[in-house]
This record gives structure tokens, C-alpha cells and sequence, in this order.
């Protein structure tokens, strides 16, 4: 998958440091995969939800949400947001 963009993965660590190792990894694996559907995505990361057009993971225990667009189509996905779970159940982040 080509991951757009990773900039957004960094401004989170930046905000949330202890996020770091686990978006890295997200990234690593990420980049790697040849994804065709959300079913395909979950054998990847098990708790990856369908959100409306958003694929949600959860990351560092639960404790992070990072929302995703993914064109299965082109093998893109677009980072939309990386959220606090606190955040993320504020549900502002899907207008």
C-alpha cells in the first residue's frame, strides 16, 4: 500500500511520543501490504473497523484511533486522523 501521507504519522508522535514505536510499526506493515478489502485488512490488524468511507485502527492498547481512507482499487490509503481515544468517540472528527 502507499501510504499518504507519513507526515501525519510524525506530527502525532510528536504529539503523543509513547505513540511513536507503535505508528512506526503501523507503517512498516502497512506499506507492505497488497490489501483488496477490509477482510483483507483485518487479517493484518484484527481490530481494524469499517466506519462509514474510514477504516478506524486501533493502536497502542486501545488507547489511540487512527482513521484512514483506503482505495483498495489503487493500494492507497490516506491517514485522515490520529486521535486520542477520548477524541475519537467525540465523533467530530467525521465532519
Amino acid at each position: 500500500m502507499h501510504v499518504i501521507s507519513r507526515k501525519k504519522l510524525k506530527q502525532a508522535a510528536l504529539r503523543h511520543p509513547e505513540l511513536e514505536p507503535a505508528l512506526d510499526a503501523w507503517f512498516r506493515i502497512t506499506k507492505r501490504a497488497l490489501w483488496q478489502s477490509l477482510s483483507d485488512t483485518r487479517k493484518t490488524f484484527a481490530s481494524a473497523d469499517g466506519v462509514e468511507k474510514w477504516t478506524v485502527f486501533n493502536t497502542k492498547g486501545n488507547k489511540y484511533r487512527l482513521v484512514a481512507e483506503i482505495n483498495y482499487r489503487f493500494h492507497r490509503i490516506y491517514i485522515r486522523h490520529v486521535l486520542t481515544h477520548a477524541e475519537y468517540s467525540g465523533e467530530k472528527w467525521k465532519s
